[in-house]
């Protein structure tokens, strides 16, 4: 059992990456950001990476991270993000489906989908490296689902899904939240904060998603995510914690091609 629960919560931290590398990147375009030892790697890219200059159109985020040490040592768990991305990037989530912790429980994959799937906006994998004392470190890759959990005024709530089947079914739920904001050039921030599980035992070292869903709401066609390019860039910043109390800063602006 504790090793299922460090597994998860490793799983879990990926989430905070993958929300602040939705804007960070165009496939084969890795960047990664250091301090000391510890890197924090992201690749991906928006779908269609054509977009217009005024307006926004329907997207799809497809996102590859990875955090690694330089010198092999086992890394810290990941346990708070805070990320400002462009404004370029909107989330909207009104009229969608929501799901609620209480209906996804400690189900299944399988079982969240048919309970929640209408309110899915996102699928994928992680990998997890455990450490306990005078162990070897070993791996394991399990899946993630993400759901629209609702909006609040200004802030949309997401929940993680992650569950383990071996050696026995676990699953645990994160909550993750994107605020509209404006400052400046960027208009939504995200916060995620990752709880200690088995003294930090379990760090993500790898994961992939992608995110998007289209639907109708109320007779017009939707989209989870939109995207535009009036300038040919943008941009998302912020910092990540560890449980080393290591503090990691990242910018990352990339190209797109604008239209019209």
């Amino acid at each position: 059992m504790k090793r299922k629960l460090i597994y998860i919560a490793a799983v879990a931290a990926g989430l905070a990456l993958v929300w602040a590398s939705i804007a960070a990147g165009n496939f084969g375009n890795r960047q990664e950001h250091c301090v000391g030892v510890l890197c924090v790697g992201d690749n991906g890219g928006i779908s269609p990476t054509k977009l217009p200059k005024h307006g926004s159109v329907p997207a799809t985020a497809q996102i590859i991270g990875d955090i690694s040490t330089r010198d092999g040592s086992h890394p810290p768990a990941l346990r708070q993000l805070e990320a400002d991305i462009d404004h370029t990037i909107e989330v909207d989530a009104v009229g969608l489906p929501t799901c609620s912790e209480r209906q996804l429980g400690a189900s299944s994959s399988a079982r969240a989908k048919k309970v929640c799937g209408d309110a899915l906006i996102g699928s994928g994998s992680a990998e997890v490296e455990v450490a306990f004392p005078e162990q070897k470190p070993f791996r394991s890759t399990g899946p993630l689902l993400l759901f629209n959990n609702g909006v609040h005024g200004g802030t949309t709530s997401v929940l993680l899904h992650a569950y383990v089947a071996v050696p026995a079914p676990t699953a645990v739920i994160v909550r993750a939240k994107v605020t509209r904001i404006h400052r400046g050039r960027f208009g939504l921030h995200l916060e995620a904060h990752i709880p200690e599980i088995a003294g930090g035992a379990g760090s993500a070292t790898a994961f992939t998603v992608k995110i998007g869903r289209r639907y109708t709401y109320k007779g017009r066609k939707k989209s989870f995510l939109r995207a535009s390019c009036p300038t040919g860039s943008w941009a998302t910043k912020g910092n990540v914690l560890f449980s080393d109390h290591t503090r990691l800063g990242f910018t990352h602006i990339f190209t797109c091609t604008p239209l019209g």
